[in-house]
């Protein structure tokens, strides 16, 4: 067993726990700031220091192990501006990122946003693409992002990295990406109705049929 600190009160945890399995032994029936538990998702953004460590660690809950004397607190959810816009009347362009997030321009390339990445990502390299108006750079390079907003939390110019990188990524997906003709024949397959008998025999089955037919899927490495 090992001692942790959540919201400065002291619990006492099995060793080898995930930060959020912590929180849950320590009796937090949780409704916020947990998702997908696969890292995926981004609702566990968690802030924690280290006994005598003066630095400030950003992670995941559900991905982190606790280590002994950690002072944790979450971040479930941190307000951040997000532009209205609809997806079919913009234009392909770095301008449009900057007419839906013109205060990108005050970005003080401090790089706390990229210190602040659980997932490790370049989050100043893709907001000087930005502002750069380079929309493919800025679609490519935040394309791991799960919007947790540990970034947004952290940014001295109060700037919101996860919304504009994903309205790159939507104008990169739409007008600049090449179309994947496989997706195109994919769909036409569905819409012609041609896995209809496979669906209709899973829709029939009983459910230990499925349990035993989902074990035993093929998983893509």
């Amino acid at each position: 067993m090992v001692d942790i600190f959540i919201m400065g009160q002291r619990y006492e945890v099995p060793e080898g726990l995930t930060i959020l399995k912590a929180f849950e032994w320590s009796g937090f029936h949780l409704t916020r700031g947990v998702g997908c538990r696969g890292g995926f998702c981004g609702a566990c953004g968690t802030v924690y220091r280290l006994p005598n460590d003066h630095k400030l660690y950003y992670a995941l809950a559900c991905q982190t192990v606790i280590k002994p004397g950690m002072t944790l607190g979450q971040i479930p959810f941190f307000p951040a501006q997000r532009a209205m816009y609809h997806i079919d009347s913009l234009k392909p362009s770095g301008e449009t990122l900057l007419e839906l997030y013109p205060e990108v321009m005050k970005c003080f390339g401090c790089n706390t946003c990229t210190k602040a990445c659980p997932q490790e990502i370049d989050v100043l390299n893709y907001m000087s693409a930005v502002i750069r108006g380079d929309v493919t750079a800025a679609a490519e390079i935040s394309f791991d992002c799960i919007a947790c907003g540990l970034c947004v939390a952290r940014c001295p110019a109060e700037l919101v990295p996860p919304n504009v990188s994903l309205l790159a990524r939507r104008i990169y997906g739409k007008y600049i990406a090449p179309h994947a003709e496989h997706l195109q024949r994919r769909l036409n397959e569905i819409e012609g109705g041609s896995f209809r008998p496979e669906l209709n025999v899973l829709k029939a089955a009983a459910v230990d049929e499925l349990k035993k037919q989902y074990a035993a899927r093929q998983i893509e490495e």
